[in-house]
């Protein structure tokens, strides 16, 4: 692009210092469209019809078709009637549980600091318009193609153009959108938005991939164990209905049927429907679910890394006092530092000088910005260049050390000012040091200035419910070990550690490290490479780990912790690495987390029993009985009907009341695994004694139509009543169920009463009576027995 930036903002009608009017963006938003690429996306049709391909709707056909070989029209009828409600219901699920996922996504979309009407404001970047200004950062993703209009930054651009190295931008430099700030700060024009830029993407802080979640591993293993398991009763039955010289299209169907029951039918709609609630829950509380592995692994955390300022702090500095310099007074320190900022970076400290110099009226209005170098963890200072009526001032405030020696003050010199600073430091206050320098002349030492962030007023207690939770907290902060030490002290924390001395590459130090790392309670004089390192060192003890942060340099540490966090404010960058995103300041919406988390643990957990203990009870049944009885006690159409029955009423466990556990928790399910197997064996000998005891009393083996009702019924109930009871590891009654599900186990019920009294297809009507009988035997094994066998088992469990 040849023109300069001074003559795109003329062409488009903006200006550097009142950016574009508000009229003028919504008119050129109406006539160009958002500042967006519409994503592409499948038609829905499609996406129905994949439902009619995978494993449970494989299955479900075969029967079909076999059906239909055999001329069985009613079995042909039930099964595809079944095979379109599985897959209306978990596309209806899906679609909802999709729609909510994307409009929480909408929640991340990227925000632009904008000049409109002279006013800074932050927008989202859809709503960028040609003229704008815009503010960029290190840590912005920039939000549309710019041009720089003042400033320097060093840009990445590797997502667009593959080029690794960092390209230095300057006035009238064009960035495309999608490029990452990663030093530096300039004000730019935006010269094209939406589909016009120049690479015609929209820039996003979360992607679209989707990781492999740890849950999903272990619900695989869970599978393919029971189809092993399964799959050995099919072989066995086959291999004695061929000794038995019973035909295979009689056998063939009802071993695929009991397959299918070792398959996670309705676990895929379950799961995305109870993440998507999660997730909306979440958002009302606060917290942005950006990865969905946040929500498990927040079940799983023990150790939260916590920035001190905005998290454990108001993040609201305010100026408690200053320490003028011989020849300057303490209108100068504020008047100096206030030039060293900027108002439209946001940052806290620059906020608080700005404010007093403004209540105060100390600043000449007509001071302007030539150039301004924005806080680095590097330089540990601000650095403005300002043309004054008197002519142009060089302005810096940052750290007390920094400063002082670029005034030129000696060692001896630095170490009376500390002394004298160091009755505010143990109060928990922020020191400052401010220097000015006139044209060309040395830089002074103005003063210091005292500014004091005081912990949130609940902070204390709520790290106080993350203990009672298991959850240790250690605070992180880039203060001064004396500072870290008194804030420390008022949250209720003990041991606080330099970070530096974490530091190390020698493997003895290092196992040393991570022992300190691990019975710390915090860290001071944190630069944002060492909140990687803490990382580390905790992970390398056995810890999962949480950590916050906000800055470009925090991204590293955010990617490598199990539980990224960024916090409210946080860069682009920040926000992209990070699994969750919150909305709100402090600690409250990250205990909202953990509990979600460990809610969703619990309910996938019933899940899993669930579906252990009831395929053992409907592959060993039906296999024993057949060994037996020789004989198939149900056909392969009441199978499937049973499945689909009570696999899809534990969708409703997506929103059941469960009690969130107060210890961290782990994927090592295989003795939750061992006590649903004993419930199985539990059921199957209780349904087999009441098949046996219907067979002689009630004559099933002369009536074949009824023994299948009468083994559907059975099968049904204890399924439905073995749910109630696993649902809670305590007694049964000691919660109540969801709404939702209660309704589903009683519509379950009460159609499989309705089949039991009037039949279906091959299953023909019984007495009120046997089916009264079925119910209440059901009731009373499920709900006593059981249950008093299921609080046994978990007791003898190995403490987590």
């Amino acid at each position: 692009m040849t023109q300069t930036a001074a003559s795109a903002l003329l062409a488009l009608g903006s200006s550097r210092e009142r950016g574009l009017a508000a009229t003028d963006a919504a008119a050129r938003l109406a006539a160009e469209g958002p500042n967006d690429v519409p994503a592409e996306k499948s038609h829905p049709l499609l996406r129905f019809a994949r439902k009619f391909w995978g494993l449970s709707a494989w299955l479900i056909e075969l029967i079909a078709l076999l059906s239909l070989f055999l001329h069985r029209d009613a079995d042909l009828a039930v099964a595809l009637a079944l095979l379109v409600v599985n897959a209306i219901l978990g596309f209806l699920e899906e679609e909802k549980a999709s729609a909510a996922v994307a409009a929480l996504r909408r929640k991340l979309d990227v925000t632009a600091r904008v000049l409109r009407d002279g006013q800074w404001q932050a927008l989202p970047a859809r709503m960028l318009a040609r003229g704008d200004v815009v503010r960029v950062r290190a840590g912005d993703f920039v939000p549309a193609d710019v041009q720089v209009i003042d400033g320097t930054l060093q840009v990445d651009q590797s997502a667009l153009t593959g080029e690794s190295r960092e390209a230095a931008k300057s006035a009238d430099d064009t960035i495309y959108s999608g490029s990452i700030a990663r030093r530096g700060e300039a004000n730019a024009v935006v010269v094209a938005t939406g589909a016009r830029t120049y690479f015609g993407r929209t820039t996003e802080l979360v992607q679209s991939a989707r990781p492999k979640l740890h849950v999903e591993e272990v619900v695989s293993r869970v599978v393919r164990w029971l189809l092993a398991v399964v799959g050995t009763l099919v072989a066995i039955t086959l291999a004695v209905s061929m000794v038995r010289g019973l035909p295979l299209a009689e056998t063939v169907p009802i071993a695929l049927v009991v397959l299918m029951s070792a398959i996670p039918v309705a676990l895929p709609v379950m799961f995305s429907v109870s993440m998507a609630l999660g997730s909306m829950e979440l958002a009302r509380d606060g917290v942005l679910i950006a990865r969905l592995s946040a929500i498990e692994d927040a079940a799983t955390m023990d150790v939260l890394c916590a920035d001190k300022t905005g998290t454990l702090t108001m993040n609201r500095l305010s100026l408690e006092g200053t320490l003028p310099q011989p020849g300057f007074t303490e209108s100068d320190v504020i008047a100096t530092a206030a030039l060293a900022s900027n108002e439209a970076n946001e940052d806290p400290i620059d906020i608080a000088f700005l404010r007093v110099a403004k209540e105060r009226a100390i600043v000449d209005a007509s001071a302007r910005v030539v150039a301004f170098e924005p806080f680095s963890a590097a330089t540990r200072r601000t650095e403005a260049i300002v043309q004054m009526p008197g002519g142009r001032v060089r302005a810096v405030k940052g750290a007390l050390r920094t400063v002082a020696a670029l005034a030129g003050l000696d060692a001896a010199a630095i170490a009376a000012l500390e002394e004298r600073a160091g009755t505010r430091v143990a109060t928990g206050a922020r020191v400052l040091a401010v220097a000015r320098g006139e044209g060309d002349l040395p830089l002074q030492l103005v003063g210091l200035a005292y500014l004091h962030d005081p912990p949130r007023p609940d902070s204390a207690r709520l790290i106080g419910e993350l203990r009672a939770l298991g959850i240790g907290v250690k605070m992180l902060t880039g203060d001064a070990l004396p500072v870290a030490r008194e804030i420390a002290r008022q949250l209720g924390l003990g041991t606080i550690l330099r970070a530096p001395d974490l530091r190390t590459t020698d493997p003895q130090a290092s196992a040393r490290a991570s022992e300190l790392a691990s019975g710390a309670d915090g860290f001071a004089e944190v630069l944002p490479e060492d909140k990687f390192e803490v990382v580390k060192r905790l992970q390398a003890a056995g810890h999962v780990v949480g950590m916050t942060g906000d800055g470009v340099n925090d991204a590293p540490a955010l990617r490598q912790a199990e539980v990224g966090i960024a916090v409210r404010g946080a860069t682009d960058v920040a926000k992209g690495a990070a699994s969750a995103v919150l909305t709100t300041e402090g600690l409250v919406d990250i205990i909202d987390l953990v509990r979600n988390g460990r809610a969703i643990y619990q309910r996938v957990l019933t899940w899993i029993v669930n579906k252990v203990s009831s395929t053992v009870l409907k592959a060993g049944f039906v296999v024993i009985a057949f060994l037996v009885t020789g004989k198939f006690v149900i056909s392969a159409l009441g199978m499937v009907l049973l499945v689909f029955m009570t696999d899809f009423v534990k969708i409703s466990l997506a929103t059941d009341r469960v009690r969130p556990s107060q210890a961290p928790e782990t994927w090592n399910i295989g003795p939750l695994a061992r006590v649903a197997v004993v419930i199985g064996i539990a059921m199957l000998a209780e349904a087999l004694a009441l098949l046996a005891f219907g067979w002689h009393r009630f004559g099933l083996a002369d009536a074949p139509g009824q023994m299948q009702t009468f083994t559907f019924e059975t099968l049904l109930f204890f399924s439905v009543f073995s749910i109630l009871s696993i649902r809670e590891r305590r007694a049964f009654w000691r919660s109540r169920p969801s709404s939702l599900m209660l309704a589903a186990l009683a519509a379950d019920a009460l159609v499989g009463m309705l089949i039991g009294v009037l039949g279906f297809a091959a299953m023909r009507p019984l007495p009120g009576g046997q089916v009264a009988l079925i119910v209440a035997c059901a009731a009373i094994l499920s709900l006593g027995l059981n249950d008093l066998l299921k609080l046994l088992l978990i007791r003898r469990l190995p403490a987590r």
